[in-house]
This record gives C-alpha cells, structure tokens and sequence, in this order.
C-alpha cells in the first residue's frame, strides 16, 4: 500500500512580525554572520554591502553581519574580515543605511578570534600578540598566550567601544560572538580554559564570568532599547562533541545569567537544528534554550540543507532538504521551541530564499554549492561568473 501523501506544513506563522526589544522584526528569518572575506582594512567592500542588501530584499527580516573584529589589535589580522573601529565606522554606517532602506533589521556581531588568531605576518596588527583564556586552541594544542588582568580589561573596554560605535553607526543592535571556538568561547570552554584565577576553572560561573561581564558592560554603554544577542555554540570546530553546559541544569544557570546582565536574545548554533541535544527528549539545542530560559531565541544549523556546515566544506556537497526540511522547521516553530530561525548557506545559495518560502515556491530555491564561497565566483545576486 502507498504511503499517504501528506499535507505541507503551512510556513505562514513565520513570516508573522515580532517585537525584540525597541525594533520589530517584519517576519521571523534572519540570515546570521558568515564570514565572505569581503572587506578592506576592516571596511566593506561594495559587494559585501549589495550581498547583504539582496538578502535583506530577498526577505530576510534581520540581517546578522560577519564576524566584525572589536578595535583591539590582538582581535585578528586578517585584512579581508570586518572590523568596527573609529576609522571604519563611516562605511559600517553607509552599509547599514542601505540594509535599512533594503527593509532590514542589522546587527552587527562584535567578535574576537582568541587563541585561534594566527601568529606573524606583516600587517598592521601583526606584532600584537594572539590572547586567550590558557593560551589553547584546544585540548593539547597551544597558540598565543594566556591574557593577563590588565589585557581582559583592555578587551572588555574593545567591546564596548565597538558596541557604541555600531550604535552610532545606526546598527540596530549588537550580536556578542561566543561560539564556534573563538575567543569568548574559549572561556566558556572548560578545556581551554584552565585558569585558575576567577575567570576559569571547573565551574561554569567562573568560566561564564568574562563574557557576562562584556554583556554587561555593553548593555551599559548602548540605548536601552539597542538589541544585544548572545550567540553561542556547545560544538567547536576543533570538537563537534564539545559541551559548554553538560546538563539542562547548567544551561538554564548561564542563560539566567545572561539575561540579569542583559542580554535581549541567545543565538543557539548547531550543526543540525533538529539533532536532539540530550537523550530523552528529541530538542535540538534551541528548543532547550527555550524550555529553560526565559530570553528568546534564535535557532541555527543546516536549514534546508542535509548536512552541517563543516562537513558540507570538507567532506561532501550538501543537497537540499525541499519541502520536508521547511516542514521540519514549521513544526518545531510551531512547537514553541524557537522565535526566530536562522538560514545561513541557503541564503549564499539563494537570496530570496525567505521570499520563496513565504510565496509557497520552495522548489524554485537555487541550492547552495561549495562554489559560493570561493573567491569570486558569484557576485551578490548569486550570478556566477568565471
């Protein structure tokens, strides 16, 4: 006997406005911070700022942007990523303005890359050196050295400038990088984090206090209607296993802490976005954040597409998940355990992805490739150019 055909899931509900903070969200896609390399000594290209135009027509209600370095030397070196600095900030604001008059919402995710910053080179940050919690990548693989009192204070004090000058720049909020192995997750991280001052050590408070401590000092430092999210991952790149929290427990403790120091939102990223976090209950990571928090949330990993995004760029091309991956989000969504989803590789693959899906013509979508990402070979529409 044939399988019954069943019904798709209507995807109306997500594309309903919601309020987060001062700033309503026409609908509940947001296309979060992927690195494109697009930028000149940390200010946009042109084709950076039509890229996230073209999602923000497409669309998406919030645009997330790439990792922008904080102003601080040791944050990277790297010449092509963004960076939000006095000299900088004009051409941050020219971006925003277009995403605004694009229809979207923008933030921009203040980052620092930690121990994973690379060491020498010639460039104007190359003599500054590369910090961290303990001076570790991973467990066993040093880089840099560990950060000294004075130096968290001077990064600290990075984040709030930076914060103040997104908010000056017209940015509607800021979203804290903690996640994926860089720096502030390298202290939430028990095993690159082995210090033994109160910045570290076996316990998730220590361990939480410097990014709290960021949080708070840039809530201080912004309008009090400024969106600040908190995105975080339990996976690193150097460990797709990893935890920050063990335990719902420990979850719940960090996101309560999170929110007394003002965060507004929490970006949950996971490889998978329907892969259960713990057994025994079929959440993904976002839906726990949900059920123990009491911060909306932003879920993330793989939308669309079958396969995560470490194994789409090593092993294999990913291929689409049609209708039944969107039918898989409608139903979660549905289930209360998310506000708002964040598409990442199927909006490089296709910028109207949100259009399409909320006009029912989730089979027009243009699937994303590896090709996408290689240095100029599609420009911000998705045309491909040899």
């Amino acid at each position: 006997m044939a399988m019954p055909v069943m019904a798709a899931a209507d995807p109306s509900a997500l594309f309903t406005p919601f309020r987060l903070n001062g700033a309503t969200l026409k609908n509940r896609i947001v296309m979060p911070g992927m690195q494109r390399k697009w930028c000149a000594e940390g200010r946009p290209l042109p084709q950076l700022v039509e890229y996230y135009c073209r999602r923000a027509e497409g669309g998406a209600a919030l645009i997330i942007t790439e990792a922008c370095a904080v102003d601080h030397d040791s944050a990277t070196q790297e010449e092509t990523y963004a960076r939000i600095t006095p000299e900088t900030a004009a051409s941050w604001r020219d971006c925003i303005a277009r995403v605004h008059e694009a229809g979207s919402l923008m933030l921009i995710q203040l980052w620092h890359e930690g121990a994973i910053r690379s060491i020498g080179g010639s460039g104007r940050y190359a003599a500054a050196p590369t910090l961290s919690p303990s001076g570790l990548v991973k467990p066993g693989k040093p880089n840099g050295r560990a950060a000294t009192l004075e130096e968290l204070a001077g990064i600290r004090d990075a984040f709030v400038r930076s914060a103040r000058l997104a908010a000056a720049a017209g940015a509607d909020g800021v979203e804290i990088h903690a996640c994926h192995g860089y720096l502030l997750d390298q202290f939430l991280w028990r095993h690159t984090n082995l210090r033994e001052d109160r910045y570290g050590g076996p316990a998730l408070a220590d361990r939480l206090r410097f990014p709290v401590e960021i949080v708070e000092a840039v809530r201080d430092a912004v309008p009090a209607d400024f969106i600040v999210s908190f995105r975080f991952s339990q996976w690193k790149e150097a460990d797709y296993g990893a935890r920050i929290a063990e335990t719902p427990d420990e979850l719940a403790f960090m996101l309560d802490t999170l929110k007394r120091a003002g965060a507004d939102v929490v970006h949950a990223s996971a490889r998978r976005f329907w892969v259960p976090e713990w057994p025994g209950s079929p959440l993904g990571i976002a839906g726990w954040v949900k059920a123990v928090g009491d911060l909306p949330v932003i879920a993330c990993g793989s939308v669309g597409l079958d396969t995560d995004v470490m194994d789409n760029f090593l092993v294999r091309e990913a291929r689409q998940t049609g209708q039944a991956g969107l039918d898989e989000v409608v139903r979660r969504f549905e289930n209360g355990e998310f506000d708002l989803m964040s598409v990442g590789r199927a909006h490089i693959g296709d910028p109207d992805w949100a259009a399409k899906v909320r006009d029912g013509r989730v089979a027009e979508i243009r699937s994303f490739t590896r090709a996408d990402i290689m240095p100029a070979t599609r420009d911000a529409a998705g045309t491909r150019h040899s």
